[in-house]
């Protein structure tokens, strides 16, 4: 009997975490398919793998990495920590809880690194198109290979796409930016927060962007920060060069106007203002249509894709966990392919799964109730799959105690540490406060 064919879309923690799956059901002697994953970039990590590109890459792609040199984690490791590879195993000892951006991505490589699975994975080769063969009862997979040029169709059994969330900005715009005598840039493209030392900046937003660049501006010496919300302010204690002001109405100059008649010389605007699911190699029949949110649209567990079950989507939801959900989707995703997990084959069914997730989502708009919402449903997918189990309930745990540390001082809630659910074991005080650690390299951020 042939093997299944599988397609991985993306090289991230996603489609890392995919792989990972399978080849942990391969160390166990089961006989598994054959993997293709596809990254459009040069090297894996998605996010992760950071560039200092924007625009578009060296092959004339739009540019995926949405990170910026000085980002550090803005929620507690322990609340991401992969059940099968702990912070201790790879660094040899527990780490502070709030790493930087070049330590997490060595975690995460490190993983993958042991797990050997590179070998599955074609870089510099984006899909161009993903169809449906109703016949064949298989998809046709159309791949651009930049190292050759050239242009390519293959066939599998299955499709998962892991290509993220957080790569297409979305940008809107506001009378005067056309004309305005400064940069206007979306956090996409945001890089180095020293760009911005002595000058006024303006972030649009009122969320985890806005927050974390504002803070990196002001942490490398921006001369103010004043960031404009549309429905309610951050209300965090900001430093006394922070404002929050009501929503931007206009542009004219470098002068910006809110809607309660205030205004404010900028040197710069930032807009912080989200990302789209955008899957431009997609056909409607096979493309996520959602909102960002925990209950994803049209997805049966959160990962099967309701109109075509032989389609998969991990992680496209909001997140309060993130590796270690998509491990817990990614496992259970691979069962469903070697037959270990059966999908219903009614569509109503798995639309009904959907609206049920939907509607206790919707139940309470409380963090705290959102943070266990999101814990239920990674326990949810580990208890039907052999994923190491981990203190799920610890982790929630983290996440509430980091909320009520970014109330306490905004500025200094990553001087907390935390005990990871995987060990057991207290994370250090890192060795120098946030607000001090002007050099974040890996190198440094692991001294004692």
């Amino acid at each position: 009997m042939t093997k299944k064919r599988i397609a991985i879309i993306g090289a991230g923690p996603s489609g890392l975490a995919q792989m990972r799956a399978f080849q942990s059901a391969a160390n166990k002697g089961e006989e598994i398919p054959e993997i293709v994953c596809f990254e459009k970039q040069d090297n894996w990590g998605g996010l992760w793998n950071y560039t200092w590109r924007t625009g578009l890459d060296e092959n004339g792609e739009p540019v995926h990495c949405s990170m910026y040199r000085y980002l550090w984690s803005n929620g507690p490791k322990e609340g991401l920590e992969f059940a099968d590879y702990s912070f201790e195993e790879h660094f040899g000892k527990q780490i502070a809880s709030y790493p930087p951006r070049a330590v997490l991505f060595d975690y995460i490589k490190g993983r993958v690194e042991k797990a050997d699975v590179r070998k599955w994975i074609r870089f510099n080769s984006p899909i161009r198109w993903v169809e449906y063969n109703e016949d064949a009862g298989n998809f046709t997979v159309t791949v651009h290979d930049h190292a050759k040029d050239s242009t390519y169709k293959e066939d599998f059994d299955h499709v998962i796409c892991a290509s993220g969330h957080f790569s297409t900005p979305n940008v809107p715009f506001y009378p005067g930016f056309d004309s305005f005598n400064g940069r206007v840039l979306h956090a996409h493209d945001f890089r180095d927060a020293r760009e911005f030392k002595g000058k006024d900046i303006l972030i649009l937003g009122a969320s985890y962007s806005a927050e974390d660049i504002g803070s990196q501006c002001w942490k490398y010496g921006a001369k103010s920060i004043t960031t404009s919300y549309r429905s309610a302010p951050m209300g965090f204690n900001w430093p006394d060069n922070w404002d929050e002001v009501p929503a931007l109405e206009a542009v004219k100059g470098n002068t910006a106007f809110f809607a309660d008649g205030t205004q404010k010389e900028v040197d710069a605007i930032i807009l912080c203002t989200g990302y789209k699911h955008f899957f431009s190699f997609l056909p409607d029949d096979l493309r996520l249509k959602t909102a960002n949110r925990l209950a994803a649209a049209d997805l049966y567990k959160g990962v099967v894709f309701a109109h075509n079950p032989k389609m998969f989507y991990l992680g496209m939801q909001d997140q309060w966990f993130t590796f270690n959900m998509f491990d817990a989707q990614a496992w259970w995703v691979r069962d469903a392919i070697m037959g270990k997990i059966e999908i219903p084959s009614d569509k109503a069914t798995l639309l009904a799964d959907v609206k049920e997730r939907e509607e206790r989502e919707e139940a309470s708009d409380d963090v705290k109730y959102a943070i266990k919402y999101q814990g239920d449903y990674v326990l949810e997918l580990i208890e039907e799959t052999d994923y190491p189990t981990f203190d799920v309930a610890g982790a929630c745990q983290a996440f509430y105690e980091w909320k009520g540390h970014k109330a306490e001082d905004i500025m200094a809630f990553r001087n907390h540490s935390y005990k990871s659910v995987i060990t057991g074991t207290m994370a250090p005080i890192h060795h120098t406060p946030w607000k001090d650690a002007l050099d974040d390299s890996l190198e440094v951020y692991l001294q004692n």
